[in-house]
């Protein structure tokens, strides 16, 4: 019995070669995947929901369900902290570039954007007040040169701590997409 899927043997002379719904160059996507750092939190932190929610179940079957709400409640919130943690970042697409902060979101169009830039400056460790050298993807808007925007990556951020190659291929992609757009 012949199996559909791609094999080795298989040629890529097909007629249903149509692209992927992932070619989409209007949706947002990510240009690099996100990092270890920010993988593990988010697993302790739904680890630790899972813990919450089994403990919800346990005071709804021995307590008032006043109690249980809350505590459920307080497991819902976990858990869509840790989704929040996990859409962080740098998301770009034929309309622009979005940063995703934890409750914040900014969109910069690709018309508004005079460049995109690696350079080497200070930078946060992993988010917190503390400073190192290492290199950030500025992005510097079109009329706005005072304003200083927060680096769109940085080689010490939660996504690339630890791996400068993955830096610097994000970088690069997203560098690459804003000479494409500005353009057009």
């Amino acid at each position: 019995m012949p199996l559909p899927f791609l094999t080795a043997d298989r040629a890529f002379d097909t007629d249903d070669d149509v692209a992927l719904p992932h070619d989409d160059r209007d949706l947002w996507r990510r240009p690099y995947r996100p990092g270890p750092w920010r993988v593990g939190a988010a697993a302790l932190m739904l680890l630790l929901a899972s813990f919450v929610l089994f403990a919800g179940v346990i005071i709804a079957a021995t307590a008032p369900l006043s109690s249980a709400g809350a505590v459920f409640a307080i497991a819902v919130v976990m858990i869509v902290s840790a989704l929040r943690l996990l859409r962080m970042g740098a998301w770009v697409s034929a309309r622009g570039v979005r940063q995703v902060g934890f409750l914040s979101t900014r969109t910069v169009a690709w018309q508004q954007v005079s460049s995109v830039r690696t350079v080497q400056q200070p930078v946060r460790w992993l988010g917190l007040p503390r400073t190192v050298q290492g290199q950030a993807l500025l992005l510097v808007r079109q009329g706005r040169s005072g304003e200083t925007l927060p680096p769109l990556l940085t080689t010490h951020s939660a996504d690339f701590l630890a791996r400068e190659e993955s830096f610097d291929r994000a970088a690069d992609t997203v560098e690459a997409w804003a000479a494409e757009y500005r353009q057009g």
